[in-house]
């Protein structure tokens, strides 16, 4: 009866023989082309949403699926903010997936696949880049935008037209037709003026937004002090609005502004929260002069933790703040006159 033990080296050799092999399988695998990786990932969505696939991916549908689109395109830009180029990619590699998710219950209705999804898009650039696929020229990126909005615009109407809509209309056409409502509204504003911009529709420089801000709160002055909560919620509308049209004249992002300027507040926040245990209290028994005294504590350990370690270090997790606040002497005072007796 022949011996069923491998012998020691026989199987040393079998262990090294399949690691190489491993690793061949994994080499092949990185150098696959981007075409390649995407039908994988099609592939891997198609299996999921099959039948014995994933229970949770063959319950979702295009209206489940709308938080994890927003919540994946927040944390792209979370990640983008953060300066780390693996997680950059990983939250992209997510965010591309709500694409190939969508795009595989839409072929399983038999409406279109992902296949039409990128040729769309392959199609629009073509269409909308003329004067680097056509004759077209453009002087400048200013005349670029004008051209894609008119070709945008003439997109729209043939498309009306095929659909039978050419000759009843309800509406003219609109310069601001495509801007999304279903927008955040901070985007949809800078949208509106942003189209609006691009006719010459715009302020001639930043002082000019600035006093209709000015204006807009005199106006909001005046609602508050007639007790008018009709007015005075029109008048927040449009010095907000205005505020998003200076954060577009200025070349800001209004929505990634405001997530900025909430972190912070979020951070500081927090910091003063560690003060206060620090020095044996809560936060929130704090009288309001005690919290002022400790928001200033905080805004000037801020500056001086940016100033050492740079504003990217600086903000990666609240902790960080909380963590430099003991050196900051001001900290250091406040601790021990807060310090119970």
């Amino acid at each position: 009866m022949p011996n069923k033990s491998m012998p020691a080296r026989t199987k040393q050799k079998a262990k090294r023989a399949k690691r190489s092999a491993g690793k061949t399988r994994t080499v092949k695998l990185k150098h696959l082309t981007p075409g390649e990786w995407f039908e994988k990932l099609v592939a891997v969505q198609a299996r999921l949403r099959a039948p014995k696939g994933c229970p949770w991916d063959r319950e979702q549908t295009h209206q489940t699926l709308r938080t994890y689109l927003l919540e994946e395109a927040y944390e792209v830009l979370e990640a983008l903010d953060h300066g780390d180029d693996a997680k950059f990619a990983e939250e992209m590699g997510d965010l591309l997936l709500q694409i190939v998710f969508h795009s595989q219950i839409a072929q399983e209705e038999g409406r279109f696949n992902v296949s039409d999804v990128i040729r769309e898009i392959h199609d629009k650039m073509i269409r909308r880049h003329p004067h680097v696929f056509g004759e077209t020229r453009a002087k400048d990126s200013a005349e670029v935008l004008r051209n894609w909005e008119q070709i945008k615009a003439e997109e729209r109407r043939s498309n009306k037209e095929q659909a039978g809509g050419g000759g009843s209309q309800t509406e003219p056409p609109s310069l601001l037709d495509g801007v999304s409502r279903a927008l955040p509204a901070t985007l949809e504003g800078f949208q509106l003026t942003r189209k609006a911009s691009r006719i010459g529709f715009d302020w001639e420089d930043a002082g000019g937004v600035i006093a209709k801000m000015q204006e807009e709160t005199a106006e909001l002055e005046a609602a508050l002090k007639a007790e008018d909560r009709q007015k005075i919620e029109e008048e927040m509308g449009d010095l907000l609005f205005a505020a998003v049209h200076l954060a577009r004249f200025l070349h800001v992002d209004p929505e990634i502004a405001l997530k900025k300027a909430n972190a912070k507040f979020s951070r500081r926040f927090r910091a003063m929260e560690a003060l206060a245990r620090d020095s044996g209290r809560e936060f929130k028994n704090l009288p309001r002069e005690e919290m002022e005294a400790l928001w200033d504590v905080t805004k000037n350990a801020a500056w001086s933790f940016s100033a050492r370690f740079g504003a990217r270090q600086t903000w990666k997790s609240s902790l960080s703040l909380c963590s430099w606040l003991p050196r900051i002497p001001e900290a250091r005072c406040w601790v021990r006159l807060m310090m119970p007796a």
